[in-house]
């Protein structure tokens, strides 16, 4: 063999090793679905949790300024809670015991109501909103709350998170089982 037939050889073996063949490629790519498929499931956990514990605490963030409201008015303001195969709902509003509800369409209020805070949870979405009472009173007086009550955030897989309203319209967070960490048990 002479040396100008030996060059293109040696040239073609070290191209060759450069990249990478189809096999290496799709045993890398298989490797990374199965990581992908590992991590995916506590993506969408974290998730779902995130929504259950926003939404409690936007509830305690609208009570609370509820309650510094009714305070600072010296009028009494309400909460009431609602639901249908539309979703479930809470609204903050002043007004006659009965003068707000909620809606899909957001606070529906007759004469003399007038809504300060509206939540509309939709059926399709990751939390729904249920309470053991209809309706809350905050009384701008004492600032305390009549009936108390338990507010339910629940995921869709049944993780949830509770929000229970004392007499004097302070708010504690717990979990039923399985409780989300972080979370007193319930």
């Amino acid at each position: 063999m002479d040396r100008e037939t030996a060059m293109p050889a040696l040239a073609d073996t070290s191209r060759r090793r450069a990249g990478l063949t189809l096999t290496e490629t799709l045993i890398a790519l298989s490797i990374g679905a199965v990581l992908l498929g590992a991590v995916l499931p506590d993506l969408s956990d974290s998730l779902r949790r995130r929504h259950v514990e926003g939404a409690a605490a936007q509830f305690e963030t609208d009570f609370a300024y509820a309650r510094g409201a009714a305070v600072a008015t010296q009028q009494p303001l309400r909460l009431r809670f609602g639901g249908d195969a539309s979703g479930s709902c809470y609204v903050v509003f002043a007004g006659d015991p009965a003068a707000c509800s909620c809606s899909v369409a957001g606070a529906v209020c007759g004469a003399g109501g007038r809504p300060l805070r509206h939540v509309h949870l939709p059926a399709d979405g990751s939390v729904s909103v249920r309470a053991n009472v209809g309706a809350m009173t905050l009384d701008p007086l004492h600032g305390t709350v009549s009936p108390t009550g338990t507010v339910r955030f629940t995921a869709r897989d049944g993780r949830a998170v509770h929000q229970v309203v004392n007499l004097m319209g302070r708010v504690r967070s717990c979990s039923p089982a399985p409780v989300l960490s972080g979370h007193a048990p319930c």
